[in-house]
């Protein structure tokens, strides 16, 4: 038997992107830090020594009129890679985005192609507070015309770059900083993974968790922590924010009959409410008890430790929910932070440049 070949996340991302410039002349990749010694956490390192400053370019700190070049050389036929170190940067390029990529295609009935592609930084770490870990993932899935999709898995990460790249229509690409040392088994051939499929992660019985981007982790420790305690929960993780795989969600919450949303975003008109939506619209005779949203606080994110420890969800907060539901009794005091890890990192092996 052939050994899993196992890589990290960031070198997922990277092996997808320079499989797509050698695959394809018309891919280049542009943006701020892209040619930099720590490469945007290690996903753009070694391209432009590789590929030359013509395909792989840095940029400077103009989003929108960066954006607005990169839309200009897809509808003349090349395929752009942009990214943004944070998503709180490329606010800037908003006209670009909504204004114009996705309209294009509509405006012109489906004769001009706007093949852009936009990779963007969410999540916390390192104290990033208020303006630098903002997660506006909805703002994006509330477009017509955008694709938006959020991987957990290295396996993902590329393969949905790869089917990104050559979509024909303007993707967007949001990346949890917290992700990129998640290690997993990646093909080293190029491959697609479908733009608009949800992928259940772990089969369960008694509860359905809807996760998005890093909560996938979330989900899963807590999933572990749930069996330990005779719950069996599914774990379903989106994946695809725009367009949303409906039918794979209400088929988990047809046979479990409890759903637990967990995003790492505000509550208020964000994922966790449209999919508790489609949920009711569709499937709530299937429902045996209210759904629950897990989500930041309706607050600006904290940067003081004794703020952001108790801020954000986690595995924790969804076994504490589970256990409600299933009707057993729970201790709140295990919602507080336990300061066994640092709160501003996932594990201990964790490390970062930004």
């Amino acid at each position: 038997m052939t050994e899993e070949r196992i890589i990290s996340y960031a070198q997922a991302i990277l092996e997808g992107t320079d499989q797509c410039l050698q695959d394809d002349s018309s891919v280049f990749l542009m943006g701020l830090g892209v040619p930099d010694p720590g490469g945007i956490f290690g996903t753009t390192v070694g391209l432009q020594e590789k590929y030359g400053e013509d395909r792989v370019m840095d940029m400077p700190i103009a989003e929108n009129g960066m954006t607005g070049i990169a839309l200009g050389a897809a509808i003349s036929g090349m395929r752009p890679i942009m990214t943004h170190q944070r998503l709180d940067f490329m606010l800037l390029a908003m006209d670009q985005i909504v204004n114009h990529a996705a309209k294009w295609h509509y405006m012109f009935d489906e004769k001009i192609k706007a093949p852009l592609v936009i990779r963007i930084i969410i999540g916390r770490g390192w104290g990033q507070g208020p303006q630098h870990s903002q997660n506006l993932a909805s703002w994006f899935a509330h477009i017509p015309g955008l694709k938006v999709v959020a991987p957990f898995t290295p396996y993902d990460a590329k393969g949905m770059l790869i089917s990104a790249v050559r979509d024909d229509n303007p993707v967007v690409i949001l990346e949890h900083r917290w992700n990129y040392n998640i290690k997993s088994h990646v093909p080293e051939e190029m491959y697609a993974v479908p733009l608009d499929k949800a992928r259940v992660v772990r089969k369960g019985a008694d509860v359905t968790v809807v996760s998005l981007s890093h909560m996938t982790y979330e989900a899963l420790q807590a999933a572990e922590t749930l069996r330990e305690m005779g719950i069996s929960a599914e774990v379903v993780d989106v994946r695809s924010l725009r367009p949303l795989d409906t039918d794979t969600i209400l088929e988990s919450v047809r046979k479990t009959g409890r759903l637990i949303v967990a995003d790492p975003a505000w509550k208020r008109c964000g994922m966790a409410g449209e999919i508790i939506a489609v949920v009711a619209e569709q499937r709530l005779s299937s429902l045996k008890d209210a759904p629950v949203r897990l989500t930041y606080a309706d607050h600006p994110l904290p940067t003081a430790p004794s703020l952001a420890e108790d801020y954000f969800p986690g595995a924790r907060h969804i076994v504490y929910e589970a256990c409600k539901m299933l009707g057993m009794e729970v201790d709140a005091s295990m919602l507080k932070y336990s300061g066994k890890v640092p709160h501003d990192v996932p594990d201990m092996s964790f490390s970062g440049p930004f």
